[in-house]
């Protein structure tokens, strides 16, 4: 799959409300002590499985994702509140494979000269309602993060979390080239993705970063019980 058009906005955040909502098995992830929590806006474009053509409907879509950064034995990864996707037949796929929280939701991604124009509106009336606008831009040089830097610690993240209506914890691995990150604006006008953990994010986003395009392949998850120490 090819990621595009990416936000990454990130909040620094109370530690405690983020462990209260994550699996015990897993142990938050800080940064000199500060846990961070990301709302990341972008635009998926041709998912497939490998050897095989795009499937109609699930290759092409816009995705928003509500995450934070998470450890478990050593390995750091990625541990996803919501995933809101545009696509009902990959919110049904990646739920039943990934078992992660996607959630259908009218979006869009609009490329307006050099902004991008970005909604998305929760359907699925059994989940909490959440709402995401923003126009955001690039406004300097591509770079690549530094080990060491709280750039990096953000974005390069290999391994995803998920966890099934068992408890039972999975992980994932995913591989892409490092982030081209760019210094990035944004116009947030609105946002409540994080409303239905009890977070307000009533203040502006503290980092802003744009990547315009990776190409990824992703892993299927597999229990944590499985991987050796």
């Amino acid at each position: 799959m090819r990621w595009e058009t990416l936000l990454f906005a990130h909040w620094p955040v109370d530690s405690a409300l983020l462990s209260a909502q994550m699996p015990p098995a897993l142990e938050l992830d800080l940064f000199d002590g500060q846990a961070w929590l990301g709302i990341v806006p972008f635009r998926m474009s041709g998912v497939r499985l490998r050897g095989l053509p795009p499937i109609p409907g699930t290759s092409a879509f816009p995705e928003l994702n509500v995450r934070t950064y998470v450890r478990h034995r050593e390995r750091p990864g990625v541990w996803f509140f919501s995933l809101d996707a545009a696509s009902p037949l990959a919110v049904v796929a990646a739920r039943a494979l990934y078992h992660l929280p996607y959630r259908h939701a009218e979006m869009a991604c609009v490329e307006n000269q050099a902004n991008i124009d970005y909604s998305s509106r929760r359907t699925e009336r059994h989940y909490p309602s959440a709402d995401f606008s923003a126009r955001y831009r690039p406004i300097g040089e591509c770079f690549r993060s530094r080990p060491g830097s709280l750039e990096h610690w953000l974005t390069e993240r290999y391994f995803l979390f998920s966890a099934d209506n068992r408890g039972r914890l999975f992980s994932g691995r995913i591989a892409h080239d490092p982030w081209p990150l760019q210094p990035a604006t944004a116009e947030i006008r609105t946002n409540t993705m994080t409303n239905g953990l009890g977070i307000q994010l009533s203040m502006p986003p503290a980092l802003l970063h744009y990547a315009e395009a990776v190409e990824v392949a992703a892993w299927h998850v597999r229990c944590c019980r499985q991987f050796s120490h």
